[in-house]
């Protein structure tokens, strides 16, 4: 029953994507959706895979980061650097686009890796710092990276452009701070749905394998796990790669939307990490249906303010606060175990079975 309990739930949030994406490509195909909500569609996609990746770090495994954004970024950069390579060589933009999305999330959980074994030694505020620091590392390396192409080879260099030593046939893809101009735009609604959907069902049915149940009993007591058997590192390392994958694969979807790629503060900086972590917080740690519509709600937000000004940040942030203490409230938990998707079938087969 409990199992059959969890697969409804998912099949529910699954289908309240699915929804979403049908309304709004009919709204789309009927010129009902104005050019502002036509051009935040990939963004929303974005930044919900966002919020159910790293929902995954600090929901699942129990683990505060702060620099998740550093980990799209890796994604983004990688992925946009293979499409402006293989541009001319790979014609056919969804099979080019596929191989960018691999490539990102592999790239992505790489450096997840890298930073996790020594990172989730750590616990607490330190971990928190110590991902702080990488996303700000990320960050600048970009910032001052060259990399161009001719027919030696690629070049790189931390200096300028000039130093690449290229012929005359070279051409520079990633200039410094000023990033990578030209990226095709190959992302597109659909692709970010699908994205999603393939994100929510590696999280989902993570968290109902037995590896997910290792993690989250490292959460709930890591001595208690460790004395029955279970590997602290391996399962923690485990669940931080996927959730750094995640992101990267929402970096290329990222990435793909843009004209020029740069790795400015507020796209991949402290603040882009923040705003992720209230996503999550918002819709509830742990629950990966509450971050995709808390991400969802916030990312419009702002823009169905705008026409208020000066004080549309003002009443953002007051909406921001009372959804926060609304959705810790011990009524407010009552009211939506009440009114939850499963305990309203329930209760309609109920009636259906009196009748």
């Amino acid at each position: 029953m409990k199992r059959l309990k969890i697969n409804r739930d998912y099949l529910i949030t699954y289908g309240i994507v699915i929804v979403f994406y049908v309304i709004m490509s009919i709204l789309k195909g009927t010129n009902n959706l104005s050019s502002l909500f036509k051009g935040l569609l990939v963004p929303l996609c974005v930044y919900m895979i966002m919020a159910v990746s790293l929902n995954l770090t600090v929901g699942i495994l129990g683990e505060l980061s702060l620099g998740h954004a550093g980990f799209m970024c890796v994604g983004a950069f990688s992925s946009a650097f293979f499409s402006m390579i293989m541009k001319d060589s790979i014609t056919n933009p969804i099979v080019r686009f596929i191989i960018a999305i691999i490539i990102s999330a592999v790239v992505a959980a790489i450096f997840g890796i890298l930073i996790g074994i020594p990172v989730l030694r750590l616990r607490g505020d330190y971990l928190a710092i110590v991902t702080l620091a990488f996303g700000e590392i990320i960050k600048n390396i970009i910032n001052i990276l060259y990399v161009g192409k001719d027919a030696d080879g690629i070049h790189v260099s931390f200096k300028d452009a000039a130093s690449l030593g290229m012929g005359e046939d070279g051409k520079i893809i990633i200039n410094g701070a000023q990033g990578i101009t030209g990226t095709p735009n190959d992302s597109t609604f659909t692709i970010g749905i699908i994205l999603l959907i393939i994100s929510l069902f590696i999280v989902l049915n993570f968290m109902s394998s037995r590896s997910g149940r290792a993690v989250m009993a490292i959460r709930d007591n890591r001595i208690a796990a460790e004395s029955i058997g279970i590997n602290i590192s391996k399962y923690k390392l485990m669940a931080f790669a996927i959730s750094a994958s995640l992101a990267g694969m929402a970096g290329a979807l990222y990435a793909h939307n843009l004209a020029t790629l740069n790795a400015l503060p507020k796209n991949f900086g402290y603040n882009m990490s923040i705003m992720i972590l209230v996503y999550v917080v918002l819709g509830g740690i742990g629950n990966i249906r509450g971050s995709v519509i808390a991400a969802a709600i916030l990312t419009v937000l702002p823009e169905l303010l705008r026409g208020l000004s000066d004080y549309r940040m003002l009443i953002y942030s007051i909406v921001l606060i009372g959804m926060m203490l609304f959705n810790s409230s011990s009524k407010a938990e009552q009211w939506k175990a009440k009114f939850s998707p499963a305990k309203l079938i329930k209760k309609h087969k109920t009636v259906k079975e009196a009748e």
